[in-house]
């Protein structure tokens, strides 16, 4: 367990995890009315959350499968990344890439934050890489089962 220092602009609570082996928490839109996406249409929906992770740590903010299912919206850039030196609101890019105009409401659950570890990469460079059984063979090259 984590703690996270939180600001919660919102009227709404903090965002909590729906069972006990949940890997993300749902964020809610924060609007002042409802909000109509046309087929694709993209909006920035605030959350009214700002967070101060730690070093070493990201917050992925991913779609909820509900959402996508029954309203055909998405997060544009997911998973979307807070990095730990980011301090402002925590917004969310929603996509609708249905048919039809897709209804947000304030206080509905938009997307998915989870938080999670990253390394810190240094490149080593060198004049060649050791060889493996797949090689250079890129998309597609594993076969279809």
């Amino acid at each position: 367990m984590i703690e996270i220092p939180v600001i919660n602009q919102s009227e709404f609570e903090l965002p909590q995890y729906k069972t006990d082996l949940s890997a993300g928490l749902d964020l809610q839109a924060v609007l002042t009315e409802p909000l109509i996406l046309k087929p694709l249409e993209r909006s920035l929906v605030k959350t009214g959350l700002l967070i101060a992770l730690p070093a070493g740590y990201e917050a992925q903010v991913r779609p909820r499968s509900g959402l996508a299912l029954k309203k055909g919206l998405s997060v544009l850039n997911s998973p979307g990344t807070i990095d730990a030196d980011y301090r402002g609101e925590i917004g969310v890019i929603l996509v609708n890439l249905s048919n039809e105009p897709a209804e947000i409401t304030p206080g509905e659950r938009i997307a998915q934050l989870v938080v999670a570890r990253h390394e810190t990469v240094h490149w080593l460079p060198v004049e060649q890489l050791d060889e493996t059984s797949r090689g250079s063979g890129g998309f597609g090259s594993t076969g279809r089962h």
